[in-house]
């Protein structure tokens, strides 16, 4: 018997393929899509640019994987004509999980402001805020492909939400984001997430790629690269596929929303299975229990893209830290004093170098179906001066314990130069560790 999420998804998959031949046939069929990756160096914040509505406008957007769909502030410079607001009560409203209908006062009616429209709680990860925003459909365009890089490809009537500033006195609700950005892009496991509405439209497979760079330059060298719809992955000029360096774990399922809107649905933020932590090959000893999702949907491993450095509960993070000094004694790597956020830093005058990074004790996570996923000196130490080197990672404090929050978030920074693969139809996660032990980055975005 299908289920009710299979319903929805071919539901939807019918409604966004009803277009008139006349456009299909127009619209080249892609392998996949491929954005660009920028980095900003002061909010640490990933984001990219996609094209929407008529004429089309750039939109600078935040990568979140934990958002559920696209969202951006459309104010007077976002006046589009191809905008079509999504109607309360209507198939699409209810495939978006729309929370309430909303209206709109005091202001002229135009994109982001009508009447009679399905909203959804739209959510700002860095400042914590969240309002209401209208459900649309509008033209996705200027799509770059894998295959073809002069492409363009154009997804009418893609669905995304757009806050109009002054209509829920949400002037400030950017706030947080890196100067420029619009809004977010929603990568989480929803109908209505970038990945879901173009491997719909577009038959492709049903998984994305991050590939997240470490620098934070803005030419070709500095930008890393998303891929919608599947391998191959080539990085920049090189023509090798690094799908071949890929490994794989579940993405673990968890029955409890946990994120700051709670509707008593299932959570489609990324959780993997952490068995245990190893530091130098020695299991670090701690609380295994909190490395396991409890039955109110807290504990476990959570990725984020918004979350710069990884957090871990306090039991997990203080044994971890004891391991990593020891171990760095024995490599007579001198500790100084903490810099905050982060609770060891080490003289990185008595730190060597090699291929990965800063040549300290290695960090493994050992996943479920036993594959491990090693943390190098890269992805490991952050440079806060310079002679300081510091673990990268931050502490959660006693009182999450038993909570709605996991116990260990993995953040940004251990996640760069990793290639990164979210199987969506299979539910598990690719992942290469280190690219540069393979003499690659992804800081190599292809220029077009």
């Amino acid at each position: 018997m299908a289920t009710s999420s299979t319903i929805h998804f071919f539901l939807l998959s019918l409604s966004l393929l009803s277009l008139s031949s006349s456009s299909l046939a127009l619209t080249p069929k892609p392998n996949s899509f491929i954005l660009p990756i920028a980095k900003d160096p002061t909010t640490l914040q990933y984001s990219t640019t996609i094209k929407m509505g008529t004429p089309a406008t750039s939109l600078d957007l935040v990568i979140d994987i934990s958002e559920r769909f696209i969202w951006f502030e459309c104010d007077n410079s976002y006046n589009s004509s191809t905008y079509h607001p999504i109607q309360c009560g209507s198939k699409k409203c209810k495939l978006s999980k729309g929370t309430e209908c909303i209206t709109c006062t005091n202001h002229p009616f135009k994109t982001g402001c009508t009447n009679n429209t399905c909203a959804l709680s739209v959510f700002n990860p860095i400042a914590q805020l969240y309002v209401s925003g209208d459900i649309g459909e509008d033209i996705l365009s200027s799509l770059r492909t894998t295959a073809d890089d002069r492409a363009n490809v154009n997804a009418p009537r893609f669905i995304s939400s757009c806050v109009y500033p002054d209509k829920f006195g949400v002037q400030g609700f950017l706030q947080g984001l890196a100067k420029g950005k619009k809004g977010i892009l929603g990568l989480a496991r929803t109908l209505i997430s970038l990945p879901t509405q173009l491997a719909t439209r577009f038959k492709l497979e049903r998984k994305f790629t991050l590939c997240l760079p470490s620098s934070s330059k803005t030419d070709g060298l500095g930008l890393g690269s998303v891929f919608i719809g599947g391998g191959p992955y080539h990085l920049g000029s090189n023509q090798d596929d690094f799908s071949k360096f890929l490994t794989y774990t579940p993405l673990i399922a968890n029955r409890h929303s946990t994120g700051p809107i709670f509707d008593n649905s299932p959570s489609t933020e990324y959780f993997i299975k952490v068995n245990s932590i190893k530091v130098d090959n020695n299991v670090v000893n701690y609380n295994t229990t909190l490395l396991s999702i409890n039955r109110f949907g807290g504990g476990g491993t959570k990725l984020s893209t918004v979350v710069p450095h990884t957090k871990l509960h306090t039991l997990i993070y203080q044994p971890l830290v004891n391991a990593f000094v020891k171990k760095a004694e024995v490599r007579k790597i001198k500790r100084v004093k903490s810099i905050a956020p982060f609770g060891a830093c080490f003289d990185s005058r008595t730190i060597g170098k090699s291929i990965t990074g800063p040549n300290v004790p290695t960090i493994d996570l050992v996943l479920k179906g036993g594959v491990q996923w090693r943390i190098n000196g890269a992805n490991s130490m952050v440079k806060v001066n310079e002679n300081v080197l510091c673990l990268g990672f931050v502490e959660v404090g006693l009182e999450k314990l038993g909570g709605l929050e996991p116990s260990f978030v993995i953040g940004g920074h251990q996640l760069e130069d990793n290639l990164l693969e979210f199987d969506l139809f299979s539910s598990k996660l690719g992942f290469s560790s280190s690219l540069l032990l393979n003499k690659a980055s992804c800081s190599c975005f292809r220029r077009f």
